[in-house]
């Protein structure tokens, strides 16, 4: 296993300590909707949502971004405390103010589909 994926697992861990955090998980209607789109467009979805709602310097309605239902990415925002800037600096220790570098960015998108991924194997 490569740094990266330790360092998550660490992470992943600790957050499923937080009971706000943990209560998150996908819905049968999410987990119908990535049978149905398949898993890189999920992924595509992560990058996208990750580069317009959490890499500026100052995203735009930083704290009330990232709606909690509605999209598998929106609920693993939330359960991996990657929802709004606030909860990227408390859980991540990436600062607010400043843009998202291309490594942020790599890992908080693995983060968001290791999370999703786990979440999809146990409702196989």
């Amino acid at each position: 296993m490569n740094d990266k994926v330790i360092s998550i697992n660490k992470k992943l861990e600790s957050l499923s300590k937080s009971k706000f955090r943990s209560s998150f998980h996908l819905r049968k209607y999410m987990i119908s909707y990535i049978d149905e789109k398949g898993m890189d467009v999920v992924k595509s979805h992560a990058i996208d949502f990750v580069n317009n709602k959490l890499s500026p310097a100052k995203p735009e309605n930083d704290g009330k971004q990232t709606p909690m239902k509605g999209h598998p990415v929106f609920i693993a925002m939330h359960a991996c405390g990657c929802c709004c800037r606030s909860c990227l600096e408390k859980w991540h220790n990436i600062p607010k103010g400043r843009e998202l570098t291309a490594e942020e960015k790599d890992y908080i998108i693995s983060l968001l589909m290791i999370w999703i991924i786990r979440e999809y194997k146990k409702s196989a």
